[in-house]
């Protein structure tokens, strides 16, 4: 072994051994934080709603058997979980709903000192932020591990339950690189290229009861409060269960049409869509999975991949019901209107890598040990009727918690901790 060779692996195993010190460090933290149940406080039943109801109703097209357009009013629904998954555009449905909530003086359930609740724990309400028996609550869109009974105890009888799925094959790429260097067991996988030497043999790498593992194997199963290494008897209960619980579930891969449908079916109005591209990674990050890697990444996570198949049968249902020609010309007119503001709101009128984002206000979260998520930078001569909506539109996650009155002090202090070691 060379000299160089010899000082960088002992650089790299002072890193590992700091950064597993660290890391016990920040789940202590998070332990230590985690709210205490009110045992000896009644359970009172949450009200139907407690939103500021918008006075004025929406006119609603619907579209009859004979693909005739008629016209209708209605009133925009404002009780909503999100369940927000891994990987899948979710930080940006956030930013739409954040905005939606703002509009309408909603109530968010909010985590409390963190961006989550307490993931990969399963969800209990009183893990929401301030909470108190018979408190009602709007909205709660957070990352969660989902448990509906939990869920139930928050919100009221008549809110909407939404998610998002991604192609399972696509997620775990995006999740291997972004959560990858979280994993112990990834550690030992030899080569530049882990994902596909992990693919070639997963079961060889992969240990269930390793920390972190979860994320690298059914992610999406996982985050639905499911067990992500059933076997296929009893994989079809859990996707029964979901499949009874939400009335939407969106998909990445057309995620503009989603959004047609969700407006139909909670009668927003077009202005309550409207969106940038969020925690968007560089294309020099991403692998370009080949045919071969793509059947081996959709066999190791078959579970995601049988709930995303039967979603995407349930969706183009959907669209079939709601008209596929009305659908075009939404999604255009959608498409238009979020080219405006993208001319109107970002300089350049695209994203930019991480060293390019001047605001530090606008700089996104980032993966451990790089700087691969795209951000924006604010028009400087943005005219003052679009100022306010233009950096909400811009604004990356953490930063829009914490305008919202989040506390975010234990991801902020790991934020600062992966900036003093370069993380």
């Amino acid at each position: 072994m060379t000299g160089k060779q010899g000082r960088q692996r002992r650089s790299m195993c002072k890193g590992l051994v700091l950064g597993t010190l660290l890391t016990s460090c920040m789940i202590l933290l998070y332990r230590l934080s985690t709210p205490q149940m009110h045992f000896n406080l009644p359970e009172l039943p949450v009200p139907y709603s407690c939103a500021h109801r918008p006075s004025q109703l929406h006119h609603k097209q619907t579209t009859n058997s004979s693909h005739q357009t008629t016209g209708q009013t209605c009133t925009p629904q404002v009780d909503i979980m999100f369940m927000k998954t891994h990987k899948t555009a979710s930080s940006t449905f956030l930013n739409i709903l954040f905005r939606f909530g703002e509009k309408h003086r909603l109530k968010f359930a909010f985590p409390d000192s963190r961006n989550d609740f307490f993931y990969p724990s399963l969800f209990q309400h009183s893990h929401v932020k301030d909470y108190r028996p018979g408190m009602c609550f709007n909205v709660i869109c957070n990352h969660m591990r989902f448990n509906a009974s939990e869920v139930a105890k928050l919100m009221p009888m008549d809110t909407s339950y939404i998610t998002i799925l991604r192609d399972p094959a696509e997620l775990f790429e995006s999740s291997f690189h972004y959560f990858g260097r979280l994993v112990p067991f990834t550690w030992k996988i030899p080569g530049d290229d882990k994902l596909t030497e992990f693919l070639r043999d997963p079961h060889y790498y992969f240990d269930p009861e390793g920390f972190n593992s979860f994320y690298l194997k059914n992610l999406l199963f996982f985050d639905f409060g499911q067990d992500n290494t059933l076997d296929d008897a009893r994989v079809e209960e859990g996707i029964k269960f979901i499949m009874e619980r939400f009335q939407l579930v969106m998909l990445v891969e057309y995620f503009e049409e989603s959004l047609i449908l969700l407006k139909d079916a909670l009668c927003w109005e077009m202005d309550d869509l409207l969106f940038f591209k969020l925690n968007a990674r560089k294309g020099s990050t991403v692998s370009k999975l080949t045919p071969e890697l793509r059947a081996r990444a959709l066999e190791w996570n078959s579970i995601d991949w049988k709930l995303y198949q039967r979603f995407n049968q349930t969706f183009w249902r959907k669209v079939d019901t709601y008209g596929r020609r009305r659908m075009a010309d939404d999604v255009a007119e959608l498409r238009r209107r979020n080219a405006e503001m993208a001319s109107i709101c970002i300089e350049g009128g695209h994203a930019v890598e991480a060293g390019s984002i001047q605001e530090t206000a606008m700089q996104p979260w980032q993966p451990i040990g790089e700087k691969s998520i795209l951000g924006y930078n604010l028009k400087k001569n943005v005219d003052q009727a679009h100022r306010k909506l233009c950096r909400k539109m811009l604004m990356p996650e953490i930063q829009y918690l914490t305008e919202l009155g989040v506390n975010l002090w234990i991801t902020k202090l790991w934020g600062n901790v992966r900036e003093i070691i370069n993380w």
